[in-house]
């Protein structure tokens, strides 16, 4: 019990250091999404830890995703109106977004030759993890790739969101969480919420789209390949 509560304190104690470190220099790769699992998986590997022993404590963190994302429904309900306004575009904007992620994660794996298993595993990992695990799990896919996809691409919409939003002058708050909540889920409400308030919201209403329409549209979609 004693070495769980350590592990859990150390994984707090990385993420408040990397955060710090985040404040003083704001550049992307320094991001606590990055540095926190990168030094957790380090210290893990030199110190021959297994990931069971480690979750014990660590793994209540996880447990605490549900609630803080309950949590995000007060800053929804006080942009309601910005998001009533721009209905049409965030539900134009997330539902194209997330069958393109479908088209062209499926579509390129397929062309590489990739077994179907993987194709189906690659499929739905712009969703949120649960729903992607859920979804690849449905499809014959292998749940564990998703998992590691659906991080992968978390990572990326943080490194290369901000670029297109420089490089593209997206600085209409709904179009930026458009962008960062279908491409990004959950690291990407965090990043949006970086800019304001009402980015972050569009953003956490685009990833609930995309997930939905990731659960409806991917096994439709990778029916259609031969």
């Amino acid at each position: 019990m004693l070495s769980a509560v350590c592990w859990l304190l150390f994984t707090y104690m990385v993420y408040r250091g990397a955060k710090r470190l985040y404040r003083l220099y704001p550049k992307i790769y320094l991001t606590p999404l990055i540095i926190t699992p990168a030094v957790v998986i380090a210290v893990l590997e030199s110190s021959g830890v297994r990931f069971d022993d480690y979750d014990r404590g660590a793994g209540w963190l996880s447990d605490m995703v549900e609630p803080a994302t309950i949590a995000l429904a007060v800053t929804l309900y006080r942009h309601f109106g910005a998001l009533k306004r721009n209905a049409f575009a965030i539900l134009a904007g997330a539902g194209t977004g997330a069958i393109a992620a479908i088209v062209s994660s499926a579509g390129l794996a397929w062309l590489l030759g990739l077994k179907p298993s993987l194709i189906d595993s690659l499929a739905p990992r712009s969703a949120t993890t649960p729903i992607a695990i859920a979804v690849a799990g449905s499809t014959g896919g292998v749940p564990t790739i998703t998992a590691v996809a659906t991080l992968v691409t978390g990572i990326l919409g943080l490194v290369f969101g901000p670029l297109v939003v420089r490089r593209f002058r997206i600085e209409n708050p709904v179009a930026r969480g458009i962008l960062f909540g279908t491409s990004a889920h959950s690291a990407g409400i965090s990043k949006a919420l970086e800019y304001d308030a009402v980015s972050g919201s569009v953003a956490c209403i685009a990833m609930i789209l995309t997930a939905f329409v990731t659960l409806l549209a991917t096994p439709w979609l990778l029916a259609l390949l031969p």
